[in-house]
């Protein structure tokens, strides 16, 4: 057991605002330790200055090796065991044990490493990453490319592991299973707890609840403070009107019909206008002082969908439905029905076929279909590819081209967490959690009375799945979905067809 520690940290990137400022903390690494935060906060680049690809100012102390998940692999055509030689010393045997923990046959080594499934690359690549017992993982979101099964496996295999880690995931399921202690990168600094996400979560909204509260009480506060320093002011003001005979005011003479002592009014107007200046100052001071707590609420805005219901009640039938490559059919014949304001969500493990069957609804499906599709005409669906690399150019230019409306597609990206800075970046350039936001926010902001999603929550933070599911159980858009995140699936989904092996 060894400890890492992090010394008043400061790091931005050239001619951006600091991502870290002054930031100190101290980790075991025997823990299992989750690293969370919004997209954009900085938990790639923690990763990255901890393995000393980026340099800040301050210290880090890393007394163990450490190593990275996902590893580069250079030539994808290789057999999986050249690749595997390429970025390790673990002789062979060991990563054979691990692949054996995580359900993967031995004799994937001898295929083709961009053969495999994107669930076999991961789990040949942890295998690979934990073959060498004596380094000290940084896991960076080993869930993309799994399906539900997987993910339930890989947990199992992880949360095994008497070797620590540090890992980066947005499936809150996933993270409970993995993880003893969490790291969460919130707006204003780094929290460290020991317990998993969920009570990450829970102490958290805890906490916001509360410093909520108090601000709600601290504004009826100055409410009341500020209608206080306003009397006095006014009354002191009217006090001094009186001194140079500018008004009359009632009840301000003595018994004998003369005017009271100025000099009287003058001192008092005096302390009561001192009392109302330090009034003023202590109500700056409480303001100051609460908005402090504040600092790390986050403010979750919401989604705006264009949906148009269809006016037919089956938008999309399908009738004893199997696609096929060659002879071999991809799943057991299926039939389902999408009416209008339905959410429909389709699963199945990888490879399982349920892109394809979005293919086929779009009609351009490769292979042999069998059986009936039928989607009404009037039904043009709003989609969210897995891939969209024709996705280029400025985002003005590609809302002319998808026909949405410019303004709409730049709110849901300012709603989606996308800075400013970023609408101006040629799509290509951006990352790939912000290029999955432009999709995802093209595909909004389309009015439509169907939606077809082809796992949209990849590279999205568990804000922006709230953000989602809010939005779709607000709306109750006709939706047709792919997702393997379980806890996506029970929000949101209000029928599952589950595509079972031919």
């Amino acid at each position: 057991m060894s400890t890492i520690t992090i010394n008043h940290l400061t790091f931005a990137y050239p001619g951006q605002d600091d991502i870290f400022t002054d930031q100190s903390i101290t980790l075991d690494t025997s823990w299992h330790l989750g690293l969370t935060g919004r997209n954009g906060r900085g938990k790639s680049t923690l990763l990255n200055l901890l393995r000393g690809q980026l340099t800040g100012t301050g210290s880090i102390n890393v007394p163990v090796p450490v190593t990275y998940f996902p590893q580069p692999v250079r030539d994808t055509s290789r057999d999986a065991w050249m690749v595997i030689d390429d970025i390790t010393t673990s002789e062979t045997w060991m990563v054979e044990r691990e692949l054996t923990l995580l359900g993967v046959p031995s004799d994937t080594l001898y295929r083709p490493f961009d053969s495999l499934s994107g669930g076999e690359q991961t789990k040949l690549l942890l295998a690979v990453l934990f073959a060498d017992n004596t380094s000290f993982p940084l896991i960076d979101e080993p869930t993309n490319h799994l399906d539900h099964a997987s993910r339930e496996q890989v947990a199992t295999y992880l949360n095994g592991k008497r070797q620590g880690y540090i890992v980066v995931a947005h499936d809150r399921d996933f993270l409970n299973a993995v993880t003893d202690h969490t790291l969460a990168i919130e707006k204003q600094g780094i929290t460290l707890m020991q317990g998993n996400f969920a009570t990450y979560t829970q102490t958290k909204d805890a906490q916001d609840q509360r410093e909520q509260a108090e601000q709600s009480q601290l504004r009826k506060d100055i409410g009341r403070l500020q209608a206080t320093a306003r009397a006095k002011r006014d009354w002191s003001g009217n006090r001094e009107a009186d001194k140079h005979g500018n008004r009359h005011v009632k009840g301000s003479t003595q018994g004998d019909g003369t005017i009271a002592d100025k000099g009287f009014i003058t001192a008092r107007a005096a302390r009561t206008m001192k009392k109302a200046k330090h009034l003023e100052h202590r109500m700056d001071d409480e303001i100051a002082a609460k908005e402090k707590l504040l600092q790390n609420v986050e403010y979750i805005e919401p989604l705006h969908m264009l949906y148009t219901p269809d006016h037919h009640d089956v938008l999309i039938t399908v009738r004893n439905l199997s696609l096929s490559y060659g002879d071999q059919p991809l799943f057991a014949p299926v039939s389902f029905t999408v009416k209008r304001g339905e959410q429909v969500a389709v699963v199945g493990p990888n490879g399982a076929g349920k892109t394809s069957l979005i293919r086929a609804l779009q009609g351009n499906f490769a292979g042999h279909v069998d059986g009936e599709i039928t989607v009404v005409q009037s039904a043009q669906a709003s989609h969210v590819r897995q891939l969209f690399p024709d996705n280029r150019g400025l985002l003005g230019d590609f809302a002319e081209q998808r026909g949405v409306d410019y303004q709409e597609l730049l709110r849901n990206l300012k709603q989606l967490g996308v800075e400013r800075s970023v609408f101006a970046v040629p799509i290509e350039q951006m990352s790939a959690g912000q290029q999955k936001k432009v999709e995802l926010a093209a595909s909004l902001a389309t009015p439509t009375g169907l939606y077809v999603w082809d796992e949209p929550l990849n590279y999205l933070d568990v804000f922006n799945q709230d953000q989602l599911i809010d939005v779709i159980n607000s709306v109750q858009p006709t939706m047709l979905l792919t997702e393997h995140d379980q806890h996506f699936i029970d929000a949101v989904a209000t029928k599952v067809i589950t595509l079972q092996p031919a």
